[in-house]
This record gives structure tokens, C-alpha cells and sequence, in this order.
């Protein structure tokens, strides 16, 4: 057994492709079509908002609910998602899901009207769910446990390129068809990635969970609510007032579902999550420092768009191919830390990572009302490149702690701190940039600094350069972390590695 789960090669694999020692390559090949093509349509949209606000003659903030909708969606969804596919098969629940977001891209380029926009983008974010998270747990199940990194670094490379095409394919197609077009562009791969996907896993043996286990749906049903009241007072808490009553008691809500969760968790006898795994320290370290990256570093590409517009002046078309560098590095470091962090360990890669974003935070903090480009664009590249070295290494530690049969629900966990992490370090970088903005007598708003009121653009860029520091802070705090962590597999605590063996020993 424990040969088959570490290859990823079980015993119904009959055909020649699955015995081919290239076997995990094609995996990746299907599913890299599929990958790319969803990172591609959620950046084209956002490019189209503006363009379906006019056509639709609404305003922007009503508009960015058809993003807005499909990342609560998501998030809400990935944990259930991956504990089914645990249960019923990751390759059904993963097919399964292209076909939901080819559908919901669908009926979204042909809606009417916003009424029937809005559930087409829930509907999308239903098929996202089921595909985040099964797809890296495909990856990780096809390649031998030395090369988890390896296998994690292919599908962040993809996210990578993916995140780097989507916009500027999106601009282009919204120049050219208009914004219906855009949710229709990423079909024709989407179908491809549907037939490659069946094609190269027929006859793939998959590990699972034991048969006689069941779907938590209390489970279940807290996890979604506890992310849905606590994402939506995240995204709507800076407009609405944190103090006002609205959004203290969605708070309290989501501390109320979150104890009821935990305190099911810990009795039933098929949990959504095995909150045992927490007593691993490779598995508790490696969540802890995941979340701090991205609730330190999520912001910036949030907040660099105003500042490039609004206070330095460049174009939209300017600020959106000064991302460009960073995003690149970001895609092949991932992949090359990956791959090294098989062989020489996982800890040197995510410190050094983290160094790398806090050194480039450390030079954003910096700017002015007159910084140059070539102080912004190498700072960006210096953050983002940390980012792909430390992410790579260090999912591939938390996938190492635990048992294959449980890859389902941990890919979709880490996608989910990671979706939970960007949305709070907005929320954390706009209080602190408003709040400097209205100390300083100015209206405490981001719309603010598109306006001509004089010294707005100061006002702002106080803020960020705070913003920034706290998020450097943030960052090395997960450094500190990820030091503590293990090197490398054969170092995982007993209790880790007793986890592990009674995952492997239920499949």
C-alpha cells in the first residue's frame, strides 16, 4: 500500500499510459489547460467590470459584485468540495467542475440583465471550488513524495502564466467583441481540458478515504457560513462602518458558527477537517506562515493601482504592465523552488522567500509623490519573487504531513487561508491608508485620491508607506515561522507521521 500511495500508481492502472514514468507529466499536461484557463477567465473579467457597468448602467461598486460574489462562492465552497472529492473521487469531482464553469461562463456572456448575471458568476464560483483545490491534489497524488515541490511548482507556474495573460487578454478581446466575448473565451480550453483530463485518468486508482466514511454536512454547513458572514463583513466594513450594527453582529455570527464548527469537528466521526492535524508542528507552522504571506503581501496589488494612476500619473494601461515583471518572476521561482526544495529541504526556500517580499516591501514603503518606476518595479519583483520561492516549498511540507487520502480537503483548505488571507489584507491596508488620510484631514476614502483635492496624493501615500511597513512586519512574522519549521520528509514529529500512516491505513 504504502508503495502505491506514494507514487500516485494503484493497482487499476491497466493501461500503457498510466505505467509510463511520464505518466505524472501527462497529468500535468491535462490539467495545466484546465488551470490555466480558469486563472485566465477570472483576470479577463476584471478587466471587462468597467465596460459591464456602462452596458448594464450601473456603477462600480454594484458592479464589483460579479467578482466580489464568485471569490465569497469559492471560498465558501472549497473545504466541502475537497472533503467530497476525499470521498467520491478527486478526477470526478475535477471534470465535474470544468463542466459547472464552462456552464455558469455560458449563461454569464448571455445574461440579460444583472438578476441573471449575478447567479452565473455564483454558478462559475460552484465549478472553481471544485476544480482549486482537486487539481493540486491530482498533482500531488500522481508524483512520488520527493517531488511534491516539484509537482506544486508546475501548477503554481501555471497560475502564474495564466494570471500574467489574463488581463491583457481580457483587454483586448473587451477592445475588440466587447464583454460578452470575454466569458466566452476560455471554452474552447476548457473543453479540451475536460477530454484530457478523462483521456489520461482512465484507469488512474486514486487513494480515498475508507468506504464506510460519510459527508459531513453540519460540517459543511458551518464552514460555508462561517466564511461567507466573515468575507462579506471584510468586503463591505470599510463602506459600511466597522462599529455599525450590521457589521458587529455578522462578526458575531461568524464567531458563533466558527465554535459550533470546531466543537462538531472535534466529536464527529467523519469531520470536514481533522483538526488533529493542527498538533502536527509541520502541518500548524506551514498553514500559520501561508496565511501571514498572503495577509502580508495580497494588498500591494490592490493598493498599486491607485497609487500609479491617481498619485504618479500613468495610465491604466501603464500600471497594469508594471505588474507584469513581478508576476513573471513569480511563476518560474515557483517552479525552480519547487523542484530544489525536493532535494535540498523546504526551509531555506520559504525563509529565503520571505526575505526577498520583506526586503521589496521594505523599498515600497519608501516611495514619494515623485518615485520612479525603477524603484517601484524592482521592489514589485523582489516581493513577488518571494512569494513563488516561499509558496511552492512551503504547501509542499503541509501535503507531506498528511496522509494522500486526505489530499482533497488540504488542497482546498490551503486555497482557502489563502482566499481568507487576501480579502482581510485589503480590508487591514485600506483601514490603515484611510485612517492616515483622515488624520491628515482629508476624506478617508480610496475614491478620494482620484479627485483634485491638493495634497490628497501626499495624504494617500503617508498611508501606504504605513500600510507597507505593517505588512513587511506581518511578512517577517511568518519568516520567524516557517525557521521553525522542518527541513525535509524524513524529519516529521511521531504524531505527524502517525497521522499520516492512519490516513494511509483507512485507504
Amino acid at each position: 500500500m504504502s508503495s502505491n500511495i506514494d507514487s500516485g500508481i494503484g493497482p487499476g492502472m491497466d493501461n500503457s499510459l498510466t505505467r509510463s514514468p511520464n505518466y505524472k507529466y501527462w497529468v500535468f499536461g491535462a490539467l495545466a489547460i484546465g488551470v490555466f484557463a480558469s486563472v485566465v477567465d477570472h483576470g479577463s473579467v476584471n478587466v471587462a467590470l468597467p465596460t459591464i457597468a456602462g452596458h448594464f448602467q450601473t456603477d462600480l461598486p454594484t458592479i464589483q459584485w460579479v467578482v466580489i460574489i464568485y471569490a465569497l462562492t469559492i471560498a465558501a465552497l472549497l473545504l466541502p468540495m475537497g472533503r467530497l472529492s476525499d470521498l467520491i473521487g478527486r478526477k470526478q469531482v475535477y471534470i465535474a467542475g470544468m463542466v459547472v464553469l464552462a456552464a455558469g461562463a455560458v449563461l454569464s456572456g448571455l445574461s440579460p440583465s444583472l438578476e441573471m448575471l449575478f447567479p452565473s458568476r455564483v454558478l462559475q464560483g460552484v465549478g472553481a471550488a471544485m476544480t482549486q483545490g482537486t487539481g493540486m491534489a491530482i498533482m500531488t497524488s500522481v508524483f512520488p513524495a520527493n517531488e511534491k515541490g516539484r509537482a506544486i511548482g508546475l501548477f503554481m507556474t501555471m497560475v502564474g502564466v495564466g494570471a500574467v495573460a489574463g488581463p491583457a487578454l481580457g483587454g483586448v478581446v473587451v477592445d475588440a467583441f466587447g464583454w460578452r466575448v470575454v466569458f466566452f473565451l476560455t471554452l474552447p480550453l476548457e473543453v479540451i481540458g475536460v477530454a484530457a483530463t478523462a483521456w489520461v485518468m482512465h484507469g488512474w486508482a486514486e487513494v480515498r478515504e475508507s468506504s464506510g466514511a460519510s459527508f459531513d454536512w453540519l460540517g459543511a454547513a458551518l464552514s460555508t457560513g462561517v466564511l461567507v458572514a466573515l468575507l462579506m463583513a471584510m468586503t463591505t466594513g470599510n463602506k459600511a462602518g466597522w462599529l455599525s450594527p450590521p457589521i458587529v453582529l455578522t462578526f458575531g455570527g461568524a464567531a458563533v458558527m466558527l465554535g459550533g464548527f470546531i466543537w462538531w469537528e472535534l466529536r464527529c466521526s467523519a469531520p470536514m477537517l481533522d483538526l488533529r492535524l493542527f498538533k502536527g508542528q509541520t502541518f500548524s507552522l506551514g498553514v500559520s506562515a501561508a496565511f501571514l504571506t498572503f495577509l502580508g503581501s495580497s494588498a500591494v496589488l490592490f493598493l498599486m493601482p491607485f497609487y500609479l494612476q491617481s498619485v504618479l500619473g500613468y495610465s491604466a494601461k501603464t500600471a497594469g504592465f508594471v505588474v507584469v515583471p513581478g508576476a513573471l518572476c513569480m511563476a518560474v521561482l515557483g517552479s525552480v523552488s519547487g523542484v530544489l526544495s525536493d532535494r535540498f529541504g523546504w526551509r531555506i526556500f520559504t525563509v529565503g522567500g520571505l526575505a526577498s517580499s520583506a526586503t521589496g516591501l521594505f523599498i515600497l514603503s519608501r516611495v514619494t509623490e515623485t518615485s520612479s518606476l525603477w524603484m517601484v518595479v524592482p521592489a514589485l519583483m523582489l516581493m513577488n519573487s518571494g512569494m513563488g520561492i516561499f509558496y511552492s516549498p512551503n504547501s509542499s511540507s503541509v501535503m507531506n504531513a498528511v496522509g494522500q487520502a486526505k489530499y482533497g480537503v488540504v488542497s482546498g483548505f490551503l486555497n482557502l487561508v489563502r482566499n481568507a488571507a487576501n480579502v482581510t489584507s485589503i480590508a487591514v491596508a485600506t483601514i490603515i491608508v484611510t485612517t492616515t488620510m483622515g488624520s491628515l484631514g482629508y476624506e478617508p476614502s480610496l475614491e478620494a485620491v482620484r479627485g483634485d483635492a491638493e495634497g490628497v496624493g501626499h495624504a494617500f501615500t503617508v498611508g501606504l508607506r504605513y500600510s507597507f511597513m505593517a505588512m513587511m512586519g506581518i511578512i517577517l512574522a511568518s519568516m520567524t515561522i516557517s525557521a521553525l519549521q522542518k527541513g525535509r520528509v524524513n524529519q516529521l514529529e511521531p504524531a505527524e507521521a502517525s497521522t499520516l500512516e492512519e490516513s494511509q491505513a483507512e485507504a
